[in-house]
């Protein structure tokens, strides 16, 4: 397991953890603003539902693609070097994404965006996990919830955008600007290489550790969510429930900020109630939330859908996450990668199987098939002993 040498000290703590903070909340604000754009660019290419949603596989293919290299680059390279390289890179893609002309460069320019975010992923969340090593206490579930932070600030940012009626490609621009302004000012904040002991593995993405595996298959019931939520809740509030286009970002900006809050408390949740006993109800309220948001299609009652969503969701990932970095003989960015590996199926998967459900019965009943990943996700934690 990875141990953490007196060098990792050569910063102190808190200004650690406060740039690892900005970190999460600017790749969340970039994420937040190409979420909140997708109506936009699928009216100005002229997609339909399942062109769309094929379209959307190519960001979970990207970065389903660069999983088995991420762990090993972050492992050897050092976290530090990698995010700083890949987050200027994601927003340099990111500003592609809003100048794509046509379908075939938005597959491709959505292709890289996942390749560069998934090195970001897995290097800052090896930051994280190595951060609250320092620690000694939780403190990982909040990191996530700066994410979420910052994916709700995009969603804003991006309905302003709307609202002054300015195109994505500059939009874009003026987030990866303040993006970039961030990387330089925090990077060297973070911890270096050398705080962080890698030991040799013989440690396989063939046959990965049990527990990995057991953690991966909770992890790919809720990113299905999460990436249903992401890529088609806005569509959702403007086809099905119809409302305004000002209103169009309400609902995943709802799901955003209630799952934020869940992240911010979710360390202390976790420690009173016991993680298992989390997860379960994590689970339910998932189940609930989309349940709501398929029977009863209107605005107020589909927020609430969004935000108890957003709550199921908020702090499962994080969990994981942080029991993957603790299983020994693993080295933490590897750890984080395969489940990453396992849970981002379900980002592979569940957008675009919402898009051909959609084109075939409509999309109201096509996040009927989400709902039943939170009843999943009750089943698997009931099963399995993952969180004590």
């Amino acid at each position: 397991m990875q141990q953490i040498n007196a060098s990792a000290l050569l910063h102190p703590i808190q200004r650690t953890r406060t740039a690892l903070g900005f970190f999460f909340f600017m790749q969340g604000m970039a994420f937040g603003s190409w979420a909140s754009r997708i109506p936009t660019i699928k009216t100005n290419l002229a997609l339909g539902e399942a062109q769309l949603g094929s379209i959307l596989l190519m960001l979970p293919l990207g970065q389903m693609t660069m999983l088995p290299f991420s762990g090993r680059i972050v492992a050897y390279l050092g976290s530090q070097q990698v995010l700083r390289i890949s987050v200027l890179l994601y927003i340099a893609v990111l500003t592609q994404i809003g100048n794509s002309s046509s379908a075939w460069q938005l597959a491709f320019w959505l292709f890289m965006f996942g390749v560069s975010g998934n090195l970001c992923n897995i290097a800052v969340n090896t930051q994280g996990v190595q951060t609250e090593k320092l620690y000694e206490r939780p403190i990982f579930t909040a990191f996530h919830g700066l994410w979420s932070l910052g994916g709700f600030t995009g969603a804003a940012f991006g309905a302003l955008m709307i609202r002054l009626e300015l195109i994505p490609f500059y939009h874009f621009l003026i987030v990866a600007g303040i993006v970039a302004a961030s990387d330089f000012f925090n990077h060297g904040f973070l911890l270096p290489k050398q705080a962080i002991t890698v030991p040799p593995t013989r440690f396989s993405f063939r046959k990965p550790d049990p527990v990995l595996m057991q953690l991966g298959l909770v992890a790919f019931c809720s990113m299905s969510v999460e990436g249903c939520m992401f890529d088609w809740t806005g569509i959702y509030f403007r086809d099905v429930i119809q409302v305004p286009e000002r209103l169009v970002p309400a609902g995943y900006a709802s799901f955003m900020i209630v799952m934020a809050t869940g992240r911010f408390t979710g360390d202390t949740l976790a420690l009173r109630f016991g993680r298992k006993r989390m997860v379960r109800l994590s689970g339910l309220l998932i189940f609930s939330g989309l349940l709501i948001l398929v029977t009863l299609p209107y605005l107020v009652s589909g927020m609430i859908g969004c935000m108890l969503t957003g709550f199921g969701v908020s702090s499962i990932i994080p969990l994981t996450y942080s029991t993957a970095g603790k299983v020994e003989h693993v080295p933490n960015s590897i750890a984080i990668a395969t489940v990453s590996g396992i849970g981002y199926f379900g980002f592979l998967l569940g957008p675009p199987i919402i898009g051909f459900v959609a084109e075939a019965t409509g999309l109201q009943y096509s996040f009927l098939l989400m709902a039943v990943a939170g009843v999943a996700i009750n089943l698997l934690v009931r099963r399995i002993g993952l969180f004590g």
